[in-house]
């Protein structure tokens, strides 16, 4: 079937955004989009006059639902809950939203109708009264689920941009320092108020709260140097991890894992590490890798 007379095609890539946005998932997302492909096949196109409109509001309730069940499996999770990692233009080539994975983790802390009222309006253009007939709510509390959920991105929203160049400069460093328990180097490359996040689905070895605080955190990284291999893991890609600067190795197991710096003012102040490698798959596939 061509595009005119189906144009679900055109729509998907901005449908999997929405729906990633929603549930930090991008195999949960590709599953809920199948899902709003096949329903789409089932209704009467005919009389849908804006279909972006129509399919939007269907994927989004359908991740609504999704995240019912999804609330209870995180929270019986095992350590720290990322999302899932993305790599440089896998999700949004267009650069047509700039949500990192810091604004991701503002995100996860909202309830899932503000994080829908904040996507649909402020990140893919719906008016308040599209986003109303999307979440059954009537447009003024969609506009104030909106503005809450807007006032905790903006306050998450790193104060400094990072160039290309110095992210890459300042991760290539981190990930040096960190292998080779470079104390000194650590320190220097870290805020005071760092924070690290690891997240090994109780699957890989993983810390399971975060840690705080330069002398924690660089501390970490020595030590668990002495006890790595001497040799440095394979750098598999080196690029953005869902808008952060970061790289992907292959860990001494063979497993992959993925590294993203928040970097603010010259110095990391997040430090972003996923292990499970459930999570792992779909990034290995966007970057051309094989998961062994």
């Amino acid at each position: 079937m061509d595009a005119m007379a189906d144009p679900f095609g055109a729509y998907r890539p901005r449908l999997i955004r929405l729906a990633y946005r929603m549930l930090g998932s991008m195999s949960e997302a590709e599953d809920i989009v199948q899902e709003a492909y096949i329903r789409w096949h089932g209704t009467d196109r005919a009389a849908i006059r804006e279909p972006g409109a129509f399919l939007s509001r269907m994927v989004t309730r359908l991740c609504l639902d999704h995240l019912k069940s999804a609330r209870v499996r995180r929270e019986t999770y095992i350590g720290s809950w990322l999302p899932e990692p993305v790599v440089e233009s896998a999700l949004d080539p267009d650069g047509e939203d700039d949500l990192s994975l810091t604004l991701m983790m503002a995100l996860e802390r909202l309830s899932p109708l503000e994080r829908a009222a904040f996507l649909l309006h402020d990140v893919f253009g719906m008016d308040f009264e599209q986003v109303a007939t999307t979440l059954d709510r009537d447009p003024a509390a969609c506009r104030q689920l909106a503005a809450r959920a807007r006032k905790h991105v903006r306050d998450a929203r790193p104060r400094f941009t990072v160039s290309s160049d110095e992210g890459r400069r300042i991760t290539d460093a981190f990930f040096t320092a960190s292998r080779t328990g470079d104390l000194a180097t650590l320190q220097n490359l870290l805020a005071e108020n760092v924070v690290a996040y690891s997240d090994g689905g109780g699957i890989r070895k993983a810390f399971l709260n975060p840690l705080l605080g330069i002398r924690r955190v660089a501390g970490f990284f020595a030590g668990a140097a002495r006890k790595w291999d001497s040799d440095i893991p394979s750098v598999v890609y080196r690029g953005l991890i869902d808008g952060l600067p970061g790289v992907i190795t292959r860990e001494s197991d063979g497993e992959l894992q993925s590294l993203a710096l928040q970097i603010e003012n010259g110095l990391v102040t997040a430090i972003y590490i996923v292990r499970n490698p459930e999570k792992l798959r779909h990034v290995a596939a966007s970057a051309g890798l094989s998961e062994h």
